[in-house]
């Protein structure tokens, strides 16, 4: 179920239509990281109904950079921000550069965010992105600086583990690989530490256990309920290629900045600095629509 702040997104489009679209953008995140590229088939069935709604072009964005098209989502994360005025996507921008084989201008992209006032996983995709352009350009002592300033910054220990990850790899870049294996040992001894045993109280028998989560549930599902009321109906959401051409044009000069359609071939990224790594994958859920033709039968409706 997508969140509140998503649904309010779709209020512009008609019941039907937002229902549609709303069920392509669950499944898209469903599908992310198990299959990337059926994530992105559901991105773009979402966005031929409301292509100029921001979430539907962020879940474009970010379904793009997942399967390596990197031209695309630099394109849609650029759109994203021209719409909402929203840095979140500032990492999938500069990561994307990094993946077209221009660290330079990744580095640029970063350099133009506000860190200040951005929260701290933006913070550290944004840190991990600008320390693996520094090791593209062979700068990894600068690489290695990148990652330990934002580790003062930091205190949430996934974001932290995610970081210390990267610092291993320029201290190996570095040839410190004493240093890297310490970091990774230390790594390996809090994953195992955190393995902790999920203990049930006795006194809350199977049925009021399941009768709690059905009633959590049913609020949850209350609360993303939609008020026909506030809803501005639309019978089509249509979008104007040449109204939203605008959409597809960069703001940078074309001859510094040509977006090419196809990566280059010879570009190799490390794992470690590819932007999210949380599989939202939840196998309880709905079966998602077909992203065949970006219609959903009535079957799936049902």
């Amino acid at each position: 179920m997508l969140d509140r702040g998503s649904r309010g997104a779709l209020r512009t489009l008609s019941k039907e239509s937002a229902d549609i679209v709303a069920r392509h953008l669950v499944a898209a995140g469903q599908y992310l990281e198990t299959d990337p590229e059926r994530a992105h088939q559901h991105a773009l069935a979402a966005q031929r109904r409301a292509g100029r709604v921001d979430v539907v072009r962020e879940a474009v964005a970010i379904t793009a950079y997942h399967t390596g098209r990197y031209a695309d989502a630099l394109r849609e994360a650029r759109t994203v921000r021209r719409l909402s005025g929203d840095d979140s996507l500032r990492a999938i921008e500069a990561d994307s550069e990094r993946g077209l084989g221009r660290p330079e201008r990744a580095l640029a992209v970063i350099g133009e965010v506000d860190l200040a006032r951005q929260p701290a996983h933006v913070r550290t995709e944004l840190a991990i992105v600008a320390s693996g352009a520094r090791a593209d350009l062979g700068e990894f002592d600068a690489g290695l600086l990148v990652v330990e300033d934002a580790l003062l910054s930091v205190r949430d220990t996934e974001l932290r583990d995610r970081l210390l990850s990267v610092k291993a790899d320029r201290l190996d870049d570095l040839g410190r690989h004493e240093e890297a294996e310490e970091v990774r040992a230390m790594l390996a001894a809090e994953a195992t530490s955190d393995d902790a045993v999920l203990y049930i109280d006795e006194t809350l028998d199977e049925g009021g256990a399941e009768a709690a989560q059905d009633e959590e549930l049913s609020e949850s599902e209350e609360g993303e309920s939609w008020d026909e009321d506030e809803d501005v109906v639309d019978d089509e959401e249509s979008w104007d290629e040449d109204e939203d051409a605008v959409d597809d044009e960069e703001p940078w000069d074309e001859d510094e900045d040509a977006v090419d359609d196809e990566e280059p071939d010879d570009v190799a990224r490390s794992s470690d600095t590819r932007v999210g790594g949380d599989d939202d994958t939840d196998a309880d859920r709905e079966p998602p629509p077909s992203a065949e033709d970006g219609v959903l039968t009535e079957e799936e409706r049902g």
